[in-house]
């Protein structure tokens, strides 16, 4: 008997489009349950500082004297309950943990290797990735930052001092607390490619979105420029509600928005480009 070989065509597989990759890592994020666990409880933590420092003011506001009173009024004081400092470092911390979490997640599972595999254009899958926790901060940041508005000014309006969103500067500290967020988090991604281990990355992020800010001083002239270069004292800058304080090295609003656009898009291209030629 006589065998003919018959050639055969490969068969190739049509490549992902980005779409498809951006609704995997949607599904992958929602089908952790720590994800709306810590989205909850990290809003619920952020709203009970701003709230906590409005009682007080609402508590013991008739204790204090007519000066103080007059000056909380017409500084626009309202205004600095409506997002706290301490409440921005919890939100710094959580959005930057989440982020790092999200990259590193798979490198602990070892699943990093199956999605690599199934899709190798790994820098179109973690741009998918930044683009999925991206629009999950964006609206975290939004609901956490409005909600402490609200909240906020209506115990303050007990007093017949709140202040509304139209008021000068309001909603430029809602806008810029909303954004911290998911600059904080594409940040907290990029410190998770480079470094691949859960607690490692995360104690990265810590360091680089909140501890390196605290040791920068802004006595001399290039400690206050790597100090206003970072998200933190950014969002200090556009969140700074009452008269123009005294400064050695001041800057511009302007400047503080492009840093938070700086970290963010330095933040993806990180990301993107820390997963190329390495192994896995």
């Amino acid at each position: 008997m006589t065998t003919f070989d018959a050639p055969v065509a490969p068969v190739v597989e049509p490549r992902a489009r980005f779409r498809d990759l951006v609704g995997s890592e949607w599904l992958k994020l929602w089908s952790l349950r720590s994800t709306g666990w810590s989205l909850l409880l990290g809003a619920l933590a952020v709203v009970a500082f701003n709230l906590g420092t409005a009682w007080d003011h609402y508590r013991y506001w008739l204790q204090y004297d007519e000066g103080g009173r007059a000056e909380f009024m017409a500084n626009g004081m309202a205004l600095w309950d409506a997002f706290t400092y301490n409440a921005a470092l919890v939100l710094i911390l959580a959005s930057g943990a989440m982020g790092a979490v999200a990259v590193v997640g798979e490198y602990g599972s070892g699943l990093i290797r199956t999605t690599f595999t199934a899709v190798p254009a790994r820098g179109a899958l973690m741009a998918a990735k930044v683009l999925v926790v991206t629009v999950v901060q964006v609206l975290f940041g939004a609901v956490v930052a409005a909600g402490s508005f609200w909240s906020t000014q209506a115990v303050l309006s007990a007093r017949d001092i709140g202040l509304p969103i139209t008021h000068p500067g309001a909603l430029r500290i809602v806008v810029a607390s909303a954004l911290l967020a998911p600059v904080c988090a594409v940040a907290g991604m990029a410190v998770g490619a480079l470094l691949r281990k859960s607690a490692v990355s995360i104690v990265g992020a810590f360091v680089l979105l909140l501890l390196l800010p605290a040791v920068l001083s802004d006595r001399r002239h290039l400690t206050a420029v790597l100090a206003h270069a970072t998200p933190l004292h950014a969002w200090q800058r556009l969140a700074d509600a009452g008269p123009p304080a005294e400064e050695l090295f001041p800057w511009s609003a302007g400047g503080a928005w492009l840093v938070f656009a700086l970290w963010a898009l330095g933040g993806a291209a990180v990301t993107v480009l820390a997963v190329r030629g390495r192994d896995q």
